[in-house]
């Protein structure tokens, strides 16, 4: 790690094999913010470069799942969506669960994907992880503004009515919160995964489960009273359905809910970034 009493002895900065829980400075984080640009950058030309469709692939996915979702859980099982048309519902679940997903995933290969570079080249680790947050956050706004644009169809078409109301001031926060989420569970996956390879197989699995527990393909209001406490207990829960009170007009959720959702996000999150600096830079030599 870099050690901030290098000043003190006439040094720039040294290196040493010492680690704090607590090891990242904001300041040194923005003074690579050129880095996480130019990373940023190239994954996006890494994903969409030399393809036919480009950035279109972006909008393929959550509509084909869309799609599917409407076939299958609106059409053969019978899912109620409320009084929301089941296209709307079910790609306004689609589109944040994979910014979720994408989130975790992409901070959870952070060390198995860049161990050639951080042995090579010292920078703030945390660089990777936030880097693919942004992205896979410029993924999610082409996504959002089509979900918008098939709103105002709807509401233009279909008769519903505009259901934006104070609450959709709130949506970036809502945002913020899932994605940080996603983040601080997948710098924790990143850190056991890397040294223990074979749980990266379980990921996946983990994340499936994770998704039934989680108001995406049903609303929280038709869950029976039974399980309801199990859906509840997921944090994510009334993050979803405030989103899509807050552009839909119908959701189940409490402010306590999202309370408990926040300090969940923030515990979280911390106890991520911690482990992720206390155990990061030991991981070099094991991977």
């Amino acid at each position: 790690m870099i050690s901030k009493e290098a000043n003190v002895k006439g040094w720039d900065w040294t290196i040493s094999s010492r680690t704090k829980w607590w090891g990242w400075d904001f300041k040194e984080l923005w003074s690579y913010h050129h880095l996480l640009t130019g990373l940023v950058r190239r994954e996006f030309l890494l994903n969409y470069q030399q393809t036919i469709l480009g950035p279109v692939w972006i909008l393929v996915q959550p509509v084909i799942t869309m799609f599917t979702y409407v076939l299958v859980f609106d059409k053969l099982v019978g899912i109620p969506t409320g009084t929301l048309p089941p296209v709307l519902f079910y790609l306004s679940g689609i589109i944040i669960w994979n910014f979720f997903s994408d989130s975790l995933g992409g901070a959870s290969n952070t060390f198995r994907e860049n161990a050639h570079i951080f042995s090579k080249v010292y920078f703030p680790r945390l660089i990777m992880p936030f880097s693919m947050l942004v992205t896979h956050f410029l993924r999610f706004l082409v996504q959002f503004i089509f979900f918008l644009i098939m709103i105002g169809l709807y509401v233009i078409f279909g008769g519903m009515p505009v259901s934006f109301s104070i609450w959709t001031l709130f949506v970036p926060l809502i945002l913020l919160l899932i994605g940080g989420m996603g983040m601080a569970f997948g710098l924790v996956l990143s850190v056991t995964t890397a040294k223990y390879r074979d749980l990266g197989n379980l990921v996946p699995l983990a994340v499936r489960l994770l998704m039934f527990l989680t108001p995406v393909i049903y609303p929280l209001a038709t869950v029976s009273e039974e399980i309801r406490w199990l859906v509840l207990w997921n944090p994510l829960t009334p993050l979803f359905e405030a989103f899509r009170f807050a552009l839909l007009g119908e959701g189940t959720f409490t402010a306590i809910q999202l309370v408990y959702s926040g300090v969940c996000t923030v515990l979280l999150f911390m106890a991520g970034l911690m482990v992720f600096n206390k155990k990061g830079d030991k991981l070099i030599d094991v991977i």
